[in-house]
């Protein structure tokens, strides 16, 4: 209505983005990896607006991760429209039992997983 992406389309963008790294970095789909017992909930979050993305336009998301705890995990994501720098933001994911949803640990071949995508800057 105002000529720009809506605000919290945003962080529909950085989930998308986080679940194919996930599902890349581990090698199977998200439900498999419920299917073996993990899963992954969103504790924190945030957006930095740096410029205004149009509906017609064509962005790149790209997303690193800091160096994951016992539980949790940062990503980080640089919208961008070309060359320039639209949007930069996190997530903060914390790995739960997929049946009781109580936190766990990472398991080690997951966290094994993500060495690929952690920022050498974290």
């Amino acid at each position: 209505m105002q000529g720009h992406v809506f605000n919290a389309h945003y962080l529909t963008w950085f989930d998308m983005a986080h679940t194919a790294l996930i599902v890349e970095a581990v090698g199977c789909s998200y439900s498999e990896l419920v299917a073996s017992g993990i899963d992954f909930v969103v504790a924190e979050c945030g957006v930095r607006y740096l410029a205004p993305a149009r509906f017609d336009e064509w962005l790149a998301v790209a997303v690193e991760l800091d160096p994951p705890t016992t539980s949790s995990l940062t990503s980080r994501f640089t919208i961008s429209r070309n060359d320039d720098v639209i949007t930069r933001g996190f997530l903060r994911h914390i790995c739960v039992d997929a049946h009781t949803h109580a936190k766990r640990p990472w398991p080690d071949e997951v966290r094994a997983a993500f060495t690929p995508w952690v920022s050498e800057q974290a």
